[in-house]
């Protein structure tokens, strides 16, 4: 039985098939100016050279058959590429008279057919020969087109509708009409930057619209999923790119804080020398997350918190192009301007938070028998706290100054705010014992055992339970009176430490320590006046140094002196 030659495409017998390969595809190959006969005579007879014989064995007219014409003969599928198993199963299933016809059967027959893995691509994929070469064109209207717009619509919906100019961009005023990174932008003339504000602000965003506007290559890494080694070679990339067409590489850097500071220490040079422009995205403060050497190369960018308008605005603009461009439907009459006001409250400034749960609002709305209230009782919303940045340093320090400004409320919600985001109760009731003595201190003793006591009750008792206690004491310090006299003077202290000599001056010999007979001879203690010894205590005696001999720390006052004027409107 002939079949096709996967080198050559000819036809060969299948029992000489591994000979004919090894003969350069030369040898064994089936006589193609055979041809069947009319009258059912054998392949092998060769038709007659003789015009006008007679006899109907012949060719009429004496032509002889041209020799690229092939017999329709069964091939071997194993050597057959899937369109042409296709072709042939085609044409089993609707005879035609030529190898044309089969082809268009085939289309036909694939359209409607679930294809295996085996088959290929399926309708629209059609195989041309070039010089014995196989090549697979796919045309636009084909299944892979379909399969990558289903894959589009399959993404979440923040990432369908994110901005694609940087005038679409909400609420950065940076990229804005007239904002400082907008005009460099414009000018081309982008320098490496960091690009720091909260999640959902628009930090990928502006960076892809970077390399949208300026036309430089555009490579985006993450710091979670990217090693030194990864990027030491997007820098080789980078430096030939910029050698052999002269077209620099903007590096985008996704939470680039992931990285530690020995990793940042790979993009000194590189961003030094102005072979990338590295554009890092953080949350955390570029301050204490990014190296200094790295952030002293880089200009920083802080993106404003978006405001609930600029979040509304998102999740219209949205919609809008989801009925549009998506072909989606209508928004339903649960999402409406009162709802959206509902979920940017939710979302806190994020932006993302909001369009995802915009997408679960629409998603819930075209459930039957769905209220709005319903919609609302199914949303959740995890509170925007990370026990490492800092909200956490941030919630701790307006708990602090509410309880100093004597807030009960505030403190108090504050402490819920960080309790229900699963701060460590530990760490807050460490600042209470602290605030005992800072700012209550001298005008009310009783807060610092207080304040210890309530540090072990947490420690014993755990939460949820712990909570009660660490309301008590709040509340207790929040309406204690306050006074910081020992901490002031404490700070007093260390200032003059800070003056030229001070911390190296000598104690005085009679309040030194003298446990040898040697330090006794020297006069260390000789002359100490020892008060319990002295009526009422009370001796004339110099405790600090010649040098500071005069000086206070301590101050008599409790509080300060200046008057807020606020409070005299």
């Amino acid at each position: 039985m002939p079949v096709d030659c996967p080198a050559c495409n000819k036809q060969v017998k299948s029992t000489d098939i591994n000979k004919h390969l090894d003969s350069d595809c030369k040898d064994f190959i089936v006589d193609e100016t055979s041809s069947s006969q009319t009258n059912g005579g054998p392949a092998s007879q060769k038709p007659s050279s003789q015009a006008g014989s007679g006899n109907g064995s012949g060719i009429a007219n004496g032509s002889q058959a041209p020799s690229s014409q092939k017999r329709p003969a069964p091939t071997a599928s194993f050597f057959q590429t899937p369109a042409k198993r296709m072709a042939a199963a085609s044409a089993r299933q609707t005879p035609s008279t030529n190898g044309t016809g089969a082809e268009k059967s085939a289309a036909v027959a694939v359209a409607g057919q679930k294809r295996s893995f085996d088959d290929g691509p399926g309708d629209g994929a059609v195989e041309e020969t070039e010089g014995g070469v196989s090549k697979l064109s796919i045309s636009p209207g084909s299944r892979a087109v379909a399969k990558r717009s289903k894959t589009n619509r399959a993404a979440p919906l923040a990432e369908r509708v994110r901005p694609h100019s940087l005038d679409d961009v909400f609420g950065q005023e940076l990229v804005g009409p007239n904002g400082v990174l907008r005009s460099l932008i414009e000018t081309d003339r982008v320098p490496s930057m960091i690009l720091w504000g909260a999640s959902g602000t628009g930090k990928t965003t502006i960076a892809r619209c970077i390399a949208r506007v300026v036309g430089s290559r555009f490579v985006e890494i993450h710091a979670t999923n990217s090693g030194v080694n990864d990027v030491k070679k997007l820098f080789q990339d980078a430096a030939n790119e910029l050698a052999l067409t002269g077209r620099k590489t903007i590096i985008f850097c996704d939470e680039i804080h992931r990285f530690n500071k020995a990793q940042q220490d790979v993009f000194l040079k590189p961003v030094e020398a102005g072979t990338i422009v590295l554009i890092g995205a953080t949350t955390e403060n570029p301050s204490f997350k990014v190296q200094g050497a790295l952030l002293s190369r880089c200009r920083t960018f802080t993106l404003e918190k978006l405001t609930t308008g600029h979040v509304i605005g998102i999740m219209k603009r949205a919609m809008k192009t989801e009925e549009e461009e998506g072909g989606g439907p209508p928004p339903p009459p649960l999402v409406d301007d009162e709802m959206l006001v509902y979920l940017a409250a939710f979302s806190d400034g994020d932006a993302r938070t909001a369009l995802n749960l915009l997408e679960m609002a629409l998603t819930l709305s075209g459930q039957p028998g769905m209220t709005k209230e319903g919609v609302k009782a199914s949303l959740t919303k995890t509170l925007v706290y990370d026990r490492a940045g800092d909200q956490h340093y941030d919630s701790i320090s307006a708990f602090h100054k509410s309880v100093r400004g004597n807030d009960a409320d505030a403190a108090l919600y504050y402490l819920a705010r960080m309790l229900q985001s699963g701060e460590d109760p530990l760490f807050v009731a460490r600042r209470l014992v602290v605030i005992a003595s800072e700012d209550v201190g001298l005008a009310d003793n009783t807060m610092l055992p207080l304040a210890t006591a309530t540090y072990t009750a947490t420690q014993q008792i755990g939460m949820p339970e712990a909570r009660i206690p660490l309301a008590h004491c709040t509340v207790a310090l929040c309406q204690a009176p306050k006074s910081t006299r020992a901490y002031r003077g404490l700070n007093n202290a260390m200032s003059a430490l800070k003056e030229p000599g001070v911390a190296a001056l000598p104690v005085p010999l009679h309040l030194r320590n003298a446990p040898t007979r040697l330090m006794q001879d020297l006069g260390y203690g000789g002359e100490y006046k020892y008060p319990p010894n002295y009526k009422d205590g009370k001796v004339k005696q110099q405790y600090l140094p010649d040098g500071l001999v005069g000086r206070a720390f301590l101050e008599d006052r409790d509080l300060g002196t200046v008057v807020d004027p606020d409070l005299e409107e």
